[in-house]
C-alpha cells in the first residue's frame, strides 16, 4: 500500500490531481508488509487514516514536515510540526482550514466517521490564535459590561467563534449567541443581566 497512490486516489476522490513530479519516499515497512487482502479486511482506526493522509500530504509539501495524530475529548487532533510548519497556516489560516476540510473528507469517506470533527494544527498556529481570540473576549466583556450594550463581531468562522463562546461560557457579567446563516454567522456579546 503506497503513501503517493492512497493520496493520490484521495485527492482524485475530491475532484484534485496531485502532482506527478515529487518524490515520495517508499511505503513505511510495516504497511508494506501486508498483502492488500488483509489490509481490505481489517477495517482502520480513523486516527491511522487521519495520520496517513496528513503524512502523505505534508511530504509532497515539505519533506521535513511531521505530523502527530492524537484523540481529544470531540475531535481528532492533529499537529503538524517542523522548522517550516507555520508557513503552512496559509494567510489568515485559509490553507490549514482547507487542511481540515480534506482531512475530514478523507476521513469520512475511508474511515466511514462523518461523525467525528477533525482539527489541524501547524506549528502553534490555532494556538496562537485562539490566545488572541480569548484575549479579545475577554477585553470586548469588560467593555460590554461597562457601557451595558451589546457588541456585535464581524462574521467570523465556527472554530473561532466556539473560541469566544468558551472564553466567556463562565464570565459573570456577560453571555455570548451566535446569529446569522453560513458565512454571514457572527457573534454577539450582550450584558448577562440585560
Amino acid at each position: 500500500m503506497d503513501n503517493r497512490t492512497n493520496l493520490d486516489d484521495y485527492l482524485a476522490g475530491l475532484g484534485i490531481s496531485g502532482a506527478d513530479d515529487v518524490e515520495t519516499p517508499p511505503p513505511a515497512p510495516e504497511v508494506a508488509a501486508f498483502p492488500a487482502s488483509v489490509a481490505e479486511a481489517v477495517p482502520e482506526e480513523p486516527s491511522a487514516v487521519l495520520e496517513r493522509f496528513l503524512q502523505g500530504l505534508i511530504t509532497r509539501i515539505d519533506p521535513t514536515l511531521t505530523v502527530q495524530v492524537r484523540e481529544g475529548e470531540d475531535a481528532l487532533e492533529a499537529e503538524i510540526g517542523g522548522e517550516n510548519a507555520s508557513r503552512l497556516a496559509g494567510r489568515d489560516g485559509r490553507t490549514l482550514g482547507a487542511i481540515e476540510v480534506l482531512a475530514y473528507t478523507v476521513l469520512a469517506k475511508q474511515a466511514g466517521r462523518s461523525d467525528l470533527r477533525v482539527r489541524v494544527d501547524v506549528g502553534g498556529f490555532r494556538r496562537r490564535q485562539a490566545d488572541t481570540l480569548t484575549r479579545l473576549a475577554e477585553r470586548l466583556a469588560l467593555q460590554v459590561a461597562k457601557s451595558g450594550e451589546a457588541h456585535e463581531l464581524q462574521p467570523m468562522p465556527p472554530a473561532e467563534r466556539r473560541v469566544l463562546h468558551i472564553a466567556l461560557k463562565e464570565h459573570p457579567d456577560v453571555t455570548t449567541e451566535s446569529v446569522g446563516e453560513g458565512a454571514a454567522r457572527r457573534l454577539i456579546i450582550k450584558p448577562r443581566h440585560a
